[in-house]
This record gives C-alpha cells, structure tokens and sequence, in this order.
C-alpha cells in the first residue's frame, strides 16, 4: 500500500483547518498550521511533508511573502496558494515572487484541492529525482576532478622513479648499485600495482550487485595469512589472528574480502619504521545477528583532526608513506552497501584500532 502524501495546510481561520483536515484525512496525512510560526515548527519536524498549502491572507504576513521566506529553506514541497481575491496582482506576485506550483480560489471546493495534491504529487516525485540525480551528478564530477589528480601523481610518480632508476643504472658498473636500483624499480612497481588493484576494488564495489553467500571466516583468514605473513617475517610484525565463528555468516564475499584486505593492508603500511615491537591484530567475532571485525596496530596513529576525514575519497593522513587514498574510502563504500558500521580509535604515535559490525544477510 502506497503512503499517504504529508500535507501542510496554512490558515487563520480555526474553521477553515478543521474542514480541510475533516475533508481530506482519509487519503493524505494533513497537518494544519494557524500561523507562519507552527507552520516552520511543523516544517521542522516533519521533512516528509510533500505540499504546503498556504492562505495569502494572513495576520502576520501573506502566503506570498511566506512562500518566499521559505522556498531556500524548503526547496522540496510543492506550495500552492489560496487567495479568494480577485486582484490577480497577488497571482502574479505568487509565482514571481513566492515560485508557487498553483493557486486555488477561496472558497475552495473539494475537487480543485484533490486536482491540485494530485498535480503537485507529480511534480514534487519529478523534482525530488531530479534533486537526487543532480546530487549524484556534483559527488561524481568532484570524484572525477580528484580522480584525475590521482591518477596523474599516482600512476606517473612511480614510472617516473623507475625511468629515473633506468636512466641511472645506464652509468653505473658496480653490481650493488644495479641491485639497489633494481630494488627501487621493484617499489615503484609494487606501488603502482597497488593503486591499480585499489582502482579495481573501487569499481567492484561501485558497479558491481551484491552476491550473498555462506561466508567461512577461517578461510578468507588464510588468504589473509598467504598474503600478508611473508611481510610480516621481512617487516618483523607481530601479525595475529584470531576467529570465533560459532554461528553462520552470510554476506557479499568481495564486499567483505575488500574491507579485510585494506585494514589490515593499512595496519601494516603505516607501522612505524624503527620500532622493534609492530603489531598488527585480527579479531572476528560472528554473532547471531552480526560480525565484529576488529584490526588493530601499534603504528603511527592518526591525528584528531583527520579523523572525520580519513574515509573521504584520495585523502591522505599522512606522508610519510606513499597510499592511494582509495583505500578507506572503498570500505565506507562496501560497508555502505552492506548496511555496515565503522569505527575508528587512534592515539598519534601509538597506533589505531578499527572496528567494523557487518549485519548477518
């Protein structure tokens, strides 16, 4: 069953808002306002309200002047004024000024009201699409302005480093010099193959559909272990896993493999170099109704300030060590389709704890 439409009606005359609420309750849900005042209280409190209509005569100030204190403010319900005048001066005014969608002459009859809701329905589903799309369109032009930026710094810096390091290995004869350039091609490549799998992750969780499945912890665990234990042993950290899975898990399996794979590729990117006690945790805990997934580092932390930014698109905490910026950014996205939350803790210097609560599918 369809909802009702949410309705403001405006008018000074207690007898007025009782007859339009005691004509139309029974198809729309109708909230009446005596004055401006209740009328923004009610704007306030109801953002769902889809269509206002509002009496051009008024004790504090006429529905055109209304109208036009509100339409910034209120861009999305539709207004329509009731005017009993015959000066169509305050028709011209109500579209120039108060950009009404209509007005019904007073007194009004039933059929006019329900032809101008209808109407007005129509126009207010056309323009709330309209609005979405238009912000849709705005996230993907500034996505696509630092998209570019990236693109150009990331994918360039480290062939321009591997040319250098060519250029370079050209004019020199002693064999460690080969090997330490060789060494920095091998970095400068690895970077680059980082940036373009962060750029397939990212298209996978924004293009691709979710494909729930029955999800075994300890086997995605072991990839993780394949993947990231031989770093562990070069780098020296102490990488440890732990899993409680009692109960079955479903969810999107890339989803999921996405998150895992840049926490913990994270934890381990941003240790601190010279320490001699890194530490990199994996706790997942799958309940009845969710999983909590908890990475955990003792690395460099991330400043307070950075902190409602770390998920947005290319930004980077730090410099200290060369990211993407794709990274967070595709897990708010993969944990915004699957419904999930994060949470991040991190102290400057001491290392940082993310949490994540993926529902069960």
């Amino acid at each position: 069953m369809a909802e009702k439409i949410k309705i403001l009606y405006i008018d000074d005359e207690e007898a007025n808002l009782l007859g339009f609420k005691a004509s139309f309750r029974l198809n729309y849900k109708i909230v009446i306002a005596q004055n401006t005042i209740e009328a923004i209280e009610h704007l306030n409190a109801h953002p769902d309200i889809r269509i206002i209509f509002c009496d051009q005569r008024m004790p504090d100030k006429t529905g055109v002047q209304f109208f036009e204190e509100i339409r910034n403010q209120y861009p999305l319900p539709i207004r329509i004024l009731i005017t009993g005048y015959t000066d169509i001066q305050s028709v011209i005014d109500a579209v120039n000024i108060g950009h009404i969608f209509r007005y019904v002459k007073k007194p009004w009859v039933e059929n006019d009201i329900e032809s101008a809701i209808n109407e007005a329905d129509r126009y207010y589903t056309t323009t709330s699409l309209l609005s979405v799309k238009n912000k849709e369109l705005q996230k993907a032009y500034d996505e696509l302005d630092k998209f570019s930026y990236s693109v150009t710094h990331d994918i360039r810096r480290p062939l321009l480093s591997i040319l250098g390091a060519i250029d370079v290995a050209q004019q020199v004869d002693n064999i460690k010099d080969v090997q330490n350039l060789l060494e920095m091609m091998r970095e400068s490549v690895s970077n680059l193959d980082s940036f373009i799998q962060s750029l397939h992750d990212y298209y996978n969780i924004n293009r691709g559909q979710l494909q729930l499945e029955d999800i075994e912890f300890d086997v995605l665990v072991k990839e993780l272990n394949e993947k990231f234990g031989l770093i562990a042993t070069v780098e020296n950290v102490n990488f440890s896993v732990q899993v409680v899975q009692p109960n079955s898990f479903r969810t999107d399996k890339l989803s999921l493999r996405i998150i895992l794979n840049n926490l913990v590729s994270n934890a381990f990117k941003y240790q601190k170099r010279n320490s001699e006690n890194k530490l990199v945790e994996l706790d997942i805990n799958v309940q009845a109704a969710f999983a909590v997934i908890r990475v955990k580092d003792n690395g460099i932390g991330i400043q307070d300030q950075h902190l409602g930014e770390i998920f947005n698109l290319f930004f980077r905490a730090t410099s200290d060590e060369v990211g993407s910026g794709f990274g967070l950014y595709t897990v708010k996205d993969a944990l915004v389709k699957l419904n999930g939350e994060i949470k991040v803790d991190s102290i400057l210097g001491q290392g940082s704890t993310f949490t994540v609560i993926i529902p069960n599918k």
